[in-house]
């Protein structure tokens, strides 16, 4: 039996952002069986539903939500052992995403150590294969528990029926499955996967593909992130974000081949943008270097709604902003990377009543 919704609840207090109306009605789930039946009674009642993690990746319209908000703070980690040195740990979705890192560092575990600092919950990052530092979770998720909203039954997908693909997956852009549980396979070992990304290898003292102890990775992102905003901190307001806004442009080589020429039409002949080759053929360019090139520098802006002092790729609520506000400040620097480079940038965190085209 699910619980008695609460009525009018403020979303704002909800999202990292501290931005959104209020939900019409609010029910808190506390382990899978209570998220299952808060969302099959929303669906036998026909309401609309939104299903809110930690809100780090939300933007909500000032109107708020007309529907259901089911809050979901289940709990529970599970380790076992597996086979050729692997174990698998099984995450309930309310599970504060950075709280498992820590723990599987602690464990010794290998895997996610590059994804510490991430705001949010373990539900959450399936859906957007969450990454950053050259890991995605789709190199350790094995399992993902969900229910299916359709069928209106419990059924485990594997990491193939996931569909993962950059910043994607068959969760993103559906409101099919809910995500209760996920299942990752790490490696038991005291030293990290090999370091991809050259900046956290530069940071760590290493060469890519090196590897390095677990904690050290793991405070190297955290020192990382903390200087780009990029972990929550209640006293600095460059951290009253939902991390990045945009995406990083996937090109094909036609697309590639014309923002390299506006590249050096505006900047000059010898400036080539960031191009990172893709295996399907396509690159893979810098969202922050677009916007940055494109004349938005760190902290751009007037009113409460501004650019992170600290990071272009984060918009901010410097304090009494509205959602509003910061879709206005998205729409300019996505119009004006487009106007210099070509290039429509992609929204990252999901909008729940509104949009940027809108």
């Amino acid at each position: 039996m699910s619980a008695v919704p609460a009525r009018n609840v403020p979303l704002a207090r909800y999202t990292t952002l501290g931005l959104g109306g209020p939900a019409a009605a609010f029910v808190t789930a506390r382990d899978t069986t209570e998220l299952v039946a808060a969302v099959t009674a929303a669906d036998a009642a026909g309401d609309a539903l939104l299903v809110l993690g930690g809100g780090s990746n939300l933007v909500i319209s000032d109107a708020g939500f007309p529907g259901t908000v089911v809050h979901v703070a289940s709990q529970g980690i599970d380790l076992r052992a597996g086979a050729d040195g692997t174990v698998r740990v099984r995450a309930s979705a309310g599970v504060d995403w950075d709280t498992l890192v820590a723990r599987c560092v602690a464990e010794g575990l290998s895997g996610v150590e590059c994804l510490s600092g991430i705001p949010g919950r373990v539900g959450s990052t399936p859906i957007q294969n969450v990454g950053a530092y050259g890991q995605d979770v789709s190199e350790t998720v094995t399992e993902v528990l969900v229910h299916d909203r359709a069928a209106g039954v419990s059924r485990t997908l594997s990491n193939a029926d996931c569909a993962f693909s950059y910043r994607d997956s068959v969760f993103k852009g559906t409101d099919r499955y809910v995500v209760c549980e996920v299942v990752f396979e790490l490696t038991r070992s005291p030293l990290s996967r090999p370091i991809r990304y050259a900046e956290l290898a530069r940071t760590l003292g290493v060469r890519p593909g090196e590897r390095v102890p677990l904690a050290d990775a793991r405070e190297a992102v955290l020192r990382l992130r903390r200087g780009k905003g990029m972990v929550l901190d209640p006293d600095d307001p460059d951290t009253r974000s939902a991390g990045s806004f945009f995406t990083n442009p996937l090109l094909d080589q036609d697309a590639f081949t014309e923002l390299r020429k506006r590249v050096a039409e505006r900047l000059g002949p010898d400036v080539e943008p960031p191009a990172y080759p893709e295996p399907d053929g396509r690159v893979k360019t810098s969202a922050a270097w677009l916007i940055d090139r494109a004349g938005f520098a760190k902290g751009h802006g007037t009113g409460p709604a501004r650019i992170s002092g600290k990071h272009p790729l984060a918009l901010t609520n410097r304090g009494g902003a509205s959602t509003a506000d910061l879709l206005a400040l998205a729409r300019e620097v996505r119009a004006g990377v487009a106007e210099a480079f070509g290039v429509t940038l992609v929204n990252e965190p999901v909008m729940v009543g509104v949009t940027l085209d809108g």
